[in-house]
């Protein structure tokens, strides 16, 4: 059970770990070490680079390309097998240094965690003073982080990084920066005092420090609590050693498709052998045969065609900023059903923008524009002059500044000079005379100035804090703190970040301070969000019709995260968010309880990094193929877990390590055009399997025929191989380039269980291969039997119709429901050039003489090549009619 440090006082966790305010000593230590071990972030079982380099020959595509680097080989076809051979080695190479590169993710984790750490060791004294009080005559010693130890006092300071999780024991004006471990990059406020409120998440322990963050301001002085594998990031890289790398679809479609072909090949193989041998075939032609029928069934072009198609897609995925690290994720990005994304940065622009201006008397003003866009309108049914006086204060009030449209400062300060310039403000007449910045203890920030020979004050801040300033509320006869608190809180629950505003009239002196401000006018409020990305609603809206659904996963505020959550259409009711203390409640119920709970929600606020991977792997056991997005270390174990984790550009080495893809511009809608272009990539991939075994099983069906009939064998080894690269090799690659298909987003998520040569390929390509191959061998039969033509010559004749057969077939293939003439022409270029490329190399084939005795082929007259090519236009006009009966209905 995890130990509630934040809620304990100091001297009960003195006792807890047997530990004081004068530190322990070196023997203690020295048994502490032995007992609990370093405090070293634990690491997985690392892999040699040789280990890694052969564990990419296991990939069942590149298995399917060395079995045609052996059979290109054993045929003679050195070129194509050394070809095959450097394709090969090139993706093994690329493969082994990307999966070195995760290796590295522990060492960059390591990284986070200090070499170094002052701490106080031995109660060694010296003669001077120290920062706090209860440490006054201690040393300071530096010692390695590694060494620390349950108990030790720790010192830090701002630019330092925590090196253990730690309980603040006292601090001054402390500022932290948790990002690594929250996702929020809001810089949090630290306390020394106890916190009774029980089940907080990490970003709400305000008395805690956690290993690897860093202090941005102050000091502290904290004592140990937890090290290693316990601390926060311990157990985030604990969960990462234990995640085991998940499959892609293709990957598993592959692996059965390629075991199906295998097993046909041997069967027809052996078949094709004892018919052979039956009829006294020598055993030298049984051979090449046999092995020239495999390599042509076994579609050897399929691994090349494949890769191709992946390349291409990664490549279009590149172009609209989605880098993909292994060529199968492109593929298993399409096949996602859910997409759990992270909300700041991701689905909003993740810069901060006043929305709304609040008046005392509930006048509105809404103001149009993103982030931190300098054009926008502000509309509301009083005079402007009410929201430019708010907006004038907000911008003398400021640090920020605008500098060539380059914004520096914060967030919430450039968001109000934003608003200043939509309406125009003039702070010409405006003297500034002294400031008090903003400070977290304070909560406030206040400007005195000075306009038409008048001294002002004016302050913005939170309501607590300004409303206690005030004596009057504009517009308002008399002040009423309740319906100020009213009003926040309407803006507060419909997600807005609330700033309050008030000012006025002073007395005029040299110096000013805090007991200066008072009986001022409280002005007005403004709401502050950050807004939607234009194009994500849209994007959200397509996934839907996709079939995928979007989870969001964020560190934020519930009531926040609902409001993007709603507008974007992700929760219509409040009830489809939860937090991370629910989250944590339901996991303790157990696996059945959680899965239910997590499908009933949208929405996840404030969670935990261990609580958002169980929420995936939850997903994961659900059924559903879960794409997951993030950017720090705390996403790392969702991010390994996931089906396909995406990082983002923006984020951590480690977040950029442990997935499977980059999104460089940090959009949605990236995602969803990667989406895209893997169904593009799914989709052409099964284009070119119904293209190449249907040509395949054609060859087996005529061989076949041949060998039953007592004729001849219709093509010799040398024919069929010149087939598979004039033809096939030039076709299947030209689908890779096949553009989406318009109904592409709205079609139904596949199962990543479904066979890649499903029910109705399957049916398409047995149709399409008997058609091919009973008519070659109907032609076959007329010219053998019938016309009693001399082989060789039949034999041209028949690989003439092949390639013209094959060719023509190639339009059938581009769509699996839709008419060919559907498809336009021009939206691939490559397959028309490469048809007009194959028929004129087969007839200079045919022309020539040395490259005629070759193949063993002669010319034909040229009115017989017409006669073919008009044949081989049944294969089109059968399957034209076989998906008009069959989809056209249907649809």
């Amino acid at each position: 059970m995890e130990n509630k440090w934040y809620q304990k006082n100091i001297k009960e966790i003195y006792k807890e770990l047997n530990s004081s305010m004068e530190g322990l000593n070196d023997k203690e230590v020295e048994n502490r070490l032995i007992k609990y071990g370093k405090n070293i972030i634990p690491r997985g079982k690392r892999e040699s680079l040789l280990k890694i380099f052969f564990s990419e020959f296991k990939d069942p595509i590149i298995i399917l390309l060395l079995v045609a680097v052996i059979s290109s080989f054993i045929v003679g076809e050195t070129f194509d097998a050394f070809a095959i051979l450097f394709i090969i080695l090139i993706d093994a190479i690329i493969g082994t240094y990307e999966e070195n590169k995760a290796n590295n993710t522990m060492d960059n984790l390591t990284k986070l965690v200090p070499l170094e750490v002052s701490v106080l060791r031995n109660n060694k004294k010296i003669k001077i003073k120290s920062e706090y009080n209860n440490f006054i005559n201690k040393v300071k010693i530096k010692i390695k982080s590694e060494d620390l130890v349950l108990g030790d006092i720790v010192y830090l300071e701002s630019g330092d990084k925590v090196s253990a999780d730690l309980r603040i024991i006292e601090c001054q004006n402390l500022m932290v920066d948790e990002s690594i471990l929250t996702g929020e990059s809001i810089q949090v406020e630290k306390i020394n005092d106890i916190i009774k409120t029980k089940d907080l998440s990490l970003s709400e322990q305000s008395n805690m420090l956690f290993s690897g963050t860093t202090i941005v301001k102050g000091r502290a002085t904290a004592i140990v609590v937890e090290t290693s594998i316990n601390t926060q990031i311990g157990k985030i890289a604990n969960s990462i050693n234990n995640s085991k790398d998940e499959k892609s679809p293709l990957t598993i479609r592959v692996e059965k498709l390629s075991k199906q072909i295998s097993i046909l090949v041997l069967i027809v193989a052996i078949i094709i052998s004892i018919l052979l041998i039956t009829k006294k075939v020598p055993y030298n032609e049984i051979f090449l045969s046999v092995v020239a029928l495999s390599v042509s069934a076994m579609p050897e072009g399929l691994s090349l065609a494949l890769t191709m198609a992946l390349t291409i897609a990664s490549s279009k995925m590149a172009k609209k900023n989605v880098v993909v690290k292994k060529l199968n994720s492109v593929e298993a990005l399409g096949s996602c059903t859910v997409i759990a994304t992270d909300k700041t940065g991701t689905l909003t622009v993740n810069e901060q923008t006043a929305k709304k201006i609040l008046l005392p008397d509930n006048t509105e003003y809404n103001i149009s524009g993103t982030g931190y866009e300098l054009t926008g309108k502000i509309e509301g049914n009083k005079d402007l002059k009410f929201a430019k006086e708010i907006a004038l204060y907000g911008t003398i009030n400021n640090e920020a500044k605008i500098d060539n449209n380059k914004m520096i400062g914060d967030s919430i300060d450039i968001a109000f000079l934003v608003l200043g310039h939509k309406l125009e403000v003039d702070t010409k007449e405006i003297k500034i005379l002294q400031t008090i910045a903003y400070e977290s203890e304070n909560k406030y920030s206040a400007v005195f100035y000075e306009k038409e020979g008048k001294t002002y004050c004016t302050i913005k801040g939170s309501i607590e804090k300004v409303s206690n300033f005030c004596n009057k509320i504009n517009l308002l006869k008399k002040f009423d703190q309740e319906i100020l608190n009213k009003q926040n809180d309407s803006l507060a629950k419909e997600g807005y970040r609330v700033i309050t505003i008030a000012t006025g009239e002073i007395p005029k002196k040299d110096n000013y301070t805090e007991k200066d401000i008072k009986n001022l006018t409280f002005i007005g409020m403004v709401g502050f969000i950050d807004p939607i990305r234009k194009e994500v609603v849209n994007a959200v809206s397509e996934c839907r019709e996709a079939g995928i659904k979007v989870l969001m996963i964020t560190g934020d505020h519930p009531l926040t995260a609902f409001s993007i959550g709603k507008e974007l259409n992700i929760a219509k009711e409040y009830n489809f968010v939860t937090t991370g203390k629910e989250t944590e409640e339901y996991l303790k119920k157990g696996e059945r309880e959680f899965d239910e709970f997590v499908k009933s929600k949208r929405i996840f606020s404030r969670v935990t990094p261990i609580q958002k991977l169980e929420i995936v792997n939850s997903l994961k056991r659900s059924g559903e193929f879960v794409a997951v997005t993030g950017d720090g270390v705390n996403d790392a174990p969702a991010l390994k877990s996931a089906n396909i984790g995406i990082a983002m550009g923006s984020g951590t080495d480690i977040a950029k390590d442990v997935s499977k893809m980059i999104i460089i511009d940090n959009n949605f809608n990236s995602i969803v055009n990667g989406v895209k272009e893997g169904r593009v990539a799914y989709s052409n991939i099964r284009k070119i399997i119904f293209f190449l075994i249907s040509c395949g099983f054609s060859e087996v069906i005529f061989f076949t025929l041949s060998i039953l009939f007592n004729m001849p064998l219709p093509l010799i080894a040398i024919q069929l191989l010149w087939l598979n690269v004039v033809t096939d090799g030039i076709q299947d690659l030209s689908l890779s380039f096949e553009k989406a298909e318009k109904e592409i987003m709205k079609d139904k998520v596949r199962n990543t269980s479904e066979n890649l040569l499903d029910k109705n390929l399957l049916e398409e390509v047995l149709i399409s291969g008997l058609i091919i191959g009973l008519l070659v061998f109907f032609v076959w039969y007329y010219l053998i039997k019938i016309a009693n033509i001399e082989i060789e010559l039949a034999r041209s004749y028949v690989m003439a119709l092949m390639v013209f057969i094959q060719n023509i077939h190639v339009f059938n293939c581009r769509s699996e429901k839709k008419s060919c003439f559907s498809v336009p022409l021009n939206s691939n270029i490559l397959m028309l050039g490469g048809i007009i490329i194959s028929v004129i190399l087969h007839i200079i084939m045919m022309e020539v003489p040395i490259l005629a005795n070759i193949l063993k082929i002669k010319p034909i007259p040229y009115i017989n090549l017409i006669h073919l090519f008009l044949l081989s236009f049944t294969i089109l006009i059968i399957m034209e009619l076989y998906k008009r009966v069959k989809y056209t209905k249907s649809n």
